[in-house]
């Protein structure tokens, strides 16, 4: 057998997932292989041309506070910058920002080209390989061998890909690249229980041939405000998205040829996303709805392809020009490609630990799709915790796990590792029980400190942050000892005792900072992203508390370890169902298993009886007699 050059770290896709995980494992300074079968389309948008969204941008600026890249290259290559949720609390704002698909592609394939220690292998890997208990490194479609201490798969859908089109069907990793399909087979003999989902896209649409006149103009914010804590200022121009609708007629016509729809004739055997349903699914599902929006969004400033969200679709190519050309402005419109669905294997999640490393076969990790969940910000978020514990592990420094009140990147995996997923697994802000405290304005509050000391962040950003840092305690520390009085002399407000303070003022809902820089002078010089920052903590002082010690008696059931080889079916009082599925999950600690579906609370008490009786007699197998 040839052998390639050895390494410390092998990535396996150059997907979103995979650009993180290599980045991390190379600027923390590990030797590291990237595989991609296509070198051209490394960080290719498979679907639409968008970074951000509600609790995806938070994942994204997450991913920028603790050192990863996702969040510079959409700063370098967004065309549209909006914040959401401007009208709602704190805690479901958040930044999209469309992209220059080509540009962010060529973006982050300069960063992976220019990145030290990161060399690109254009290959396709055909077969994970273990030795010695664990795993050795990968071989080649063409026999290559290429060993590393560490492996992280990031496959994406081209796990034994299919494409459907109508009821034509094709092996396809994506449109015009093939799937791989013995790496499925290799894990499969590595013993990991592998099941099946499925995506999918719309239409490429021409710009040249839509009637805008009739769509209703969707600008950004102005001025757009950068992702990442790095970035300045946004540069690019800025363009705006156009907002139609389907029709009845739209909505007619699929329903009169669900018959030729792989989804309505069982010819798809994976399951599809809930939450980005295709449009038959959408007319099936919804027939009481007159009308679904349909946002065309530019696919670049050089291009006059357009991609229109809302109507992925597998129907049959003509179908689909019969539809798409029933919406208002599109009734001329040409293809530059059509719509299609695509199936693929995955990993059940639950055969990891947290850090997204293998139960089977350590120095395995898996990042992005190949854990059954869907997006460009949830697979970096997961290529990059996998790059990092990767990297740590075999620097044999402890591994980096995210509890679920420290990020939404915590939420992620834990809901992965502890629930598993039977659908592609989609971030929402609901997923988080303590999403006041995770919100979009503070990531870097939250993480920079571990950004830097794991040596991802570089040190004029980790400067800044320190500086930024004090200057939010500093102002908060003064709005709390200034009285209004003092400070403003002749306040507009009514009702204000004498010793009333600044912060209490700026508690009330009808008061933001911007009305205290009108009348006082000091505030005005404050910058406003440290006013913000403080008004969001004073305003929601006592919901922030409240969840704080909603996070301490959490952080007590966290706290409560079980032994990994803890024996569960000696513990007199738990069913067969929970014995099986504490066992399949092997939680680490009392918190994790209380995550489990099916875990009750009287399971628990059992649990947590069994546990206080072996750490007093000093055994990890629990006493037959634990639930006596």
């Amino acid at each position: 057998m040839k052998t390639g050059p050895s390494s410390d770290i092998i990535v396996i896709g150059a997907g979103h997932a995979g650009c993180e995980a290599a980045l991390a494992a190379a600027r923390m300074g590990c030797r590291t292989l990237l595989f991609s079968m296509n070198y051209e389309n490394i960080a290719q948008m498979s679907c639409n041309p968008a970074i951000g969204g509600i609790a995806k941008g938070h994942l994204v600026r997450e991913v920028d506070a603790l050192g990863g890249q996702m969040a510079r290259t959409i700063d370098e290559t967004g065309i549209q910058f909006r914040m959401l949720n401007t009208s709602k609390g704190p805690a479901v704002r958040a930044l999209r920002a469309q992209a220059d698909r080509v540009q962010y592609r060529l973006s982050m394939q300069a960063t992976l080209e220019g990145q030290p220690n990161l060399t690109i292998v254009p290959e396709q890997v055909d077969r994970v390989v273990a030795g010695d208990g664990r795993v050795d490194g990968v071989v080649t479609r063409d026999g290559t061998l290429y060993r590393a201490k560490a492996v992280i798969v990031t496959t994406g859908t081209f796990l034994r890909g299919l494409i459907h089109i109508g009821l034509t069907h094709f092996s396809a990793g994506r449109a015009g690249e093939p799937a791989a399909e013995g790496l499925s087979t290799s894990l499969e003999g590595l013993g990991f229980c592998l099941g099946r989902l499925k995506t999918g896209t719309p239409p490429r649409l021409d710009g040249r041939t839509i009637d805008f006149s009739v769509t209703t103009p969707q600008h950004g914010d102005n001025p757009p405000r950068p992702f990442s804590y790095r970035t300045e200022r946004i540069t690019q121009p800025q363009v705006p998205c156009y907002l139609t609708y389907t029709s009845a007629e739209t909505h007619a016509i699929i329903a009169d040829n669900l018959d030729r729809s792989p989804l309505f004739t069982g010819v798809i055997q994976g399951i599809g996303p809930r939450y980005c349903p295709s449009i038959e699914d959408k007319i099936h599902r919804f027939s009481d709805k007159e009308r679904h929006q349909v946002f065309l969004e530019p696919d670049g400033l050089d291009t006059p392809i357009y991609y229109p969200n809302g109507i992925s679709t597998s129907l049959p190519v003509d179908i689909q020009h019969r539809f798409v050309r029933t919406i208002p402005g599109l009734e001329r419109v040409e293809f530059i490609k059509p719509g299609y669905a695509i199936e693929y294997d995955f990993v059940q999640p639950t055969q990891l630990w947290p850090t997204l490393e293998t139960k089977l076969l350590p120095g395995l990790y898996h990042a992005g799709q190949i854990n059954g969940t869907s997006g460009y910000e949830e697979a970096a978020a997961q290529g990059l915790m996998a790059g990092i514990n990767a990297a740590l592990a075999l620097s044999n420094s402890e591994s980096v796990v995210l509890d679920r009140s420290e990020a939404y990147i915590g939420v992620l995996i834990d809901d992965l590792v502890t629930k598993g997923t039977d659908e592609p697994y989609r971030m929402f802000t609901s997923r988080a029980e303590h999403r006041l405290l995770l919100r979009h304005d503070n990531a870097d509050l939250r993480l920079m400190e571990l950004g830097a000391r794991i040596g991802l962040l570089d040190q004029e950003t980790y400067r800044r942050f320190l500086v930024r840092r004090e200057a939010i305690d500093t102002e908060t520390a003064r709005l709390r000892r200034t009285r209004v009085l003092d400070a403003i002399p002749e306040p507009a407000w009514p009702g204000l005792l004498p010793d009333t303070k600044l912060a209490q003022l700026l508690k009330r809902p009808e008061i933001a900072f911007s009305d205290l820089a009108v009348v006082w002078p000091d505030a005005s010089s404050v910058d406003l992203g440290i006013a913000e920052q403080v008004e969001l903590e004073i305003k929601y002082e006592g919901y922030i508390k409240r969840q704080h010690d909603h996070v301490a008696r959490f952080k007590r059931l966290e706290e409560k370890r079980i032994p990994q080889d803890f024996q569960y079916d000696r513990v007199v009082g738990l069913s067969r169902e929970v014995v099986e599925k504490l066992a399949a999950v092997s939680p680490q600690s009392l918190g994790q298993a209380s995550r489990i579906s099916g875990v009750t609370p009287a399971a628990l008490s059992l649990l947590l009886v069994a546990l206080e009786r072996d750490r007093r007699v000093g055994s990890s197998t629990p006493s037959v007699q634990a639930a006596g």
